[in-house]
């Protein structure tokens, strides 16, 4: 008879190598690819090393400097196209160093499997841009601010700079701090973000001021405020489209951040790290709503929004780790769980899915499909047309159902106990009761 420590150590080992699978699967079985504002970014690190002149593209490249020694290989290409998997690896390392001590490893190991299987990580992963970078670090970061360890301020400070839109995130968190510690210094942790914005506006464009998107927009179409630059769409408009649309909405590609899980995160000791996480989230969803590309250009989900898959997920892995007293909390649980499943399917599987013809023709005149409608949704768009999975996909969705069952289990046998007492106490409700008529 095998004894409970013994069961619970065979447990470890099996869901860590979960995780291991999971991190080769991501590295060897995805397509990994430099597109779109990825490309931008590798020509002007490439030309910078050949010529060492940066040139004035608009992109922010901070987060991308940690991949400048790949660039002094005769072929850097495939190297940086694994450059975001390294830096995901790498901060799973930082946050289990984090946690050992202070969370049930168990809660540790079922959120990294599901940010492996269960959230839009694996969509961005494959590619060269800048989003990981910044959604890792600031997570991370405030998990380390959260556990009053070191260098937590400094990664925020680094992630922050390189999205400086996130700028509005970083001033929700540091406000909370300034009212929770009573100490102004947080301050300088926004100073220096700007500082190193403005200091690659300067050393690329002259002037700390110049961001490069200054008159950019998109194309005129049938949406009544396109075609405008900057901050110029309509507050409720982007925060309904940013929370709701079927193509780029955090509802349906982060749906973990709508379980109400306070208390259990208390009793863990995670719920101060949670906290942050969405008031970091609140600040980016505010500050592009407004933006005149919200949506983040043609590509799969809402990629501004990364980083809502961090605090989505541990917040799943949470009633995944101890499912709760409340029937309809667990239902929801499972739902919200296998959606977000769903979701790392998609962002591995079917990515592809993003290039939709049909959205880009006339000048993008038909964008309004991908973002707006569940049928032409990255989400749902594979079933629409039944989309095959090439044999490393389908590894992936075996993959996938195995993590799914796993870890759904605890909950779904939670579920059925309460579904059967429930059922249990109707009866002897309906016997107890005297009919008449």
């Amino acid at each position: 008879m095998v004894n409970d420590d013994d069961s619970g150590k065979w447990r470890a080992y099996a869901e860590t190598g979960l995780i291991l699978v999971g991190l080769v699967g991501l590295g060897f079985l995805m397509p990994h690819n430099v597109l779109g504002d990825a490309l931008a970014r590798y020509k002007a690190l490439d030309q910078f090393i050949h010529t060492g002149v940066l040139n004035d593209d608009p992109h922010p490249i901070i987060g991308h400097l940690f991949s400048l020694p790949a660039y002094l290989l005769n072929n850097p290409k495939p190297v940086v196209e694994q450059y975001n998997l390294v830096l995901f690896a790498v901060a799973l390392g930082w946050t289990y160093w984090l946690l050992r001590d202070r969370v049930d490893p168990a809660l540790t190991r079922r959120f990294f499997l599901v940010l492996i299987v269960g959230s839009m990580f694996p969509a961005h992963l494959s590619q060269y841009n800048s989003e990981p970078l910044t959604a890792l670090a600031v997570g991370v970061g405030l998990m380390a601010v959260a556990m009053r360890a070191h260098g937590g301020w400094t990664a925020i400070a680094i992630g922050v700079a390189n999205t400086p839109a996130a700028l509005g995130g970083l001033a929700l968190v540091v406000l909370r701090k300034i009212w929770q510690d009573r100490r102004l210094r947080y301050v300088l942790v926004g100073v220096a973000a700007v500082a190193l914005i403005a200091l690659e506006n300067w050393v690329r464009r002259g002037s700390p001021l110049d961001s490069g998107y200054n008159g950019l927009a998109g194309f005129k179409t049938v949406m009544p405020y396109s075609g405008l630059p900057g901050f110029s769409y309509p507050f409720l408009f982007g925060l309904l489209s940013i929370m709701l649309s079927f193509g780029k909405g955090l509802v349906f590609f982060a749906p973990g951040i709508l379980l109400p899980v306070r208390s259990l995160l208390r009793r863990a000791g995670l719920w101060d790290a949670y906290a942050l996480w969405l008031l970091f989230l609140a600040g980016l969803v505010i500050a592009y709503a407004k933006w005149w590309s919200w949506n983040g250009g043609f590509t799969w989900g809402p990629r501004f929004f990364l980083f809502a898959a961090i605090p989505a997920s541990l917040a799943v892995a949470a009633l995944l780790w101890r499912p709760s007293e409340r029937l309809w909390l667990n239902l929801f649980a499972l739902v919200v769980w296998g959606l977000s499943t769903w979701v790392g399917i998609c962002a591995a599987v079917y990515f592809d899915a993003r290039d939709l013809t049909v959205c880009k023709s006339h000048n993008f005149q038909l964008e309004v499909l991908c973002n707006y409608t569940p049928d032409f949704s990255v989400l749902w768009y594979p079933l629409v047309r039944h989309l095959p999975a090439h044999w490393y996909g389908a590894l992936w969705i075996l993959f996938s159902a195995i993590v799914f069952a796993y870890l759904a289990m605890p909950l779904i046998a939670r579920t059925l106990s309460q579904l059967n007492a429930a059922l249990a106490r109707l009866i002897h409700s309906a016997r107890s009761t005297r009919w008449r008529f």
